[in-house]
């Protein structure tokens, strides 16, 4: 019996959570530039070659399988295949294996199309080994700025040595790509959410990408012995922490706004002595960029002013800022078309988490599905989706593809 699309992609995925897919057995962690992505991407070089796909790796690490159409304008289908530490195995990975699986069944029926599809295996996406996300993708739109390939991971292994020893030359992320004329890229994902859950829906149509800030904040207080110092004289960094991760959850509660401090470092670490040096994360989104800015203010003033009343030195820097991304609105119809023609309900909700889509924003319309998973659950090994679901969204994406075709 001939498997589904579906089926098929949720298998692909399935056998990218174990080594050498994974650095790890048992627990999926698959890292740019590691020897499990370049196991990665070498097995999804074979299948794209098996599809009568041409491969090819860019500059920045993202492997481009091109199946030729009749035209000279491209269509982009992609999204990434690294992983957080200790991942699910659909997070990005479906989306590409689902393009990959829509090239299959064109080239089984002999078909090509009004344009050429190009699947894109963006390899930093989460940014879980250099800490800058996206990089890929940047670099496909334009868009990459300064210059990542000095940033460390955790082994003091700069982003430049780690793509020498991938075989990529770090100096031609300094060269623009290509451009070519691409007309759209399409972009399917797990939800990450329970929305389409409580809907009781397979797919739903995203209209838009939040838009979000991560800050990295350093609190300086004076560390000295927890028994002879009086609570009027400290100057404890972590307790002014402690006021601040409060002030983000209190700017949270607005509505559209959402906050998070999710990684915090206490110096020097010790039961009897008073923290003297805190370091922590701020993720901040909202739809917009004016409410995303607005409570990005406040909580620099709210910082400030408690930490002068503490006595306590503060230090903010912006890690990253990524502008609202909304998507292509004819895609969004076309979308819409596919769903209910394969007689499903069609579905508009928007995206708080951030995806490969937001850059490719720069340089093309741009549209993507969402596709039901469990209870919301993502960047976990619970992580879970059906075939028959996914097997939905390739119909979709088929369909799609053959309505941007007639146009």
């Amino acid at each position: 019996m001939t498997q589904s699309l579906g089926a098929i992609a949720v298998s692909r995925c399935d056998l990218f959570k174990q080594p050498p897919y994974s650095e790890a057995a048992g627990a999926l962690t698959r890292r740019f530039l590691t020897p499990a992505h370049k196991a990665a991407l070498e097995r999804l070089t074979g299948w794209m070659r098996e599809a009568g796909m041409s491969t090819r790796l860019d500059a920045a690490g993202t492997l481009i399988g091109r199946y030729e159409g009749t035209g000279a304008a491209t269509v982009l289908i992609g999204s990434h295949i690294d992983s957080v530490r200790d991942a699910g195995a659909y997070d990005g990975a479906l989306g590409v294996m689902l393009g990959l699986g829509v090239v299959e069944d064109l080239a089984r029926q002999g078909k090509r199309l009004p344009f050429a599809i190009e699947i894109l295996a963006f390899g930093d996406e989460e940014g879980s080994r250099f800490h800058a996300s996206m990089t890929g993708s940047r670099y496909r739109a334009g868009t990459l700025t300064g210059d990542p390939t000095t940033l460390l991971d955790e082994d003091g292994i700069s982003m430049g040595e780690a793509m020498r020893g991938f075989g990529l030359d770090p100096a031609a992320l300094c060269q623009p790509p290509p451009r070519g004329d691409v007309r759209l890229y399409l972009e399917a994902h797990i939800e990450q959410g329970p929305v389409l859950q409580a809907e009781n829906l397979p797919l739903g149509i995203v209209t838009g990408i939040a838009a979000q800030t991560r800050l990295a904040v350093t609190l300086i207080g004076m560390a000295n012995h927890a028994g002879t110092t009086p609570m009027g004289l400290r100057r404890d960094a972590l307790a002014a922490a402690a006021e601040a991760v409060l002030l983000v959850e209190r700017i949270a509660t607005r509505e559209g706004i959402v906050g998070t401090v999710g990684a915090l470092s206490v110096a020097p670490g010790v039961g009897n002595v008073i923290p003297g040096l805190v370091s922590f994360s701020v993720d901040l989104r909202a739809p917009l960029a004016g409410p995303r800015d607005a409570a990005e203010q406040e909580f620099r003033d709210g910082l400030a002013a408690l930490c002068a009343r503490r006595g306590i030195g503060q230090e903010v820097k912006t890690v990253q800022q990524l502008a609202p991304c909304l998507c292509d609105e004819t895609a969004q119809r076309l979308l819409a078309e596919s769903i209910a023609a394969q007689g499903g309900r069609p579905f508009a909700l928007a995206s708080g988490a951030g995806h490969d889509a937001m850059s490719m924003a720069a340089l093309c319309p741009v549209a993507m599905l969402f596709i039901r998973c469990r209870d919301g659950v993502s960047h976990n090994p619970a992580e879970h989706v059906t075939p028959e679901d996914v097997d939905a969204a390739a119909r979709v994406m088929l369909g799609f593809l053959e309505r941007l075709a007639a146009r």
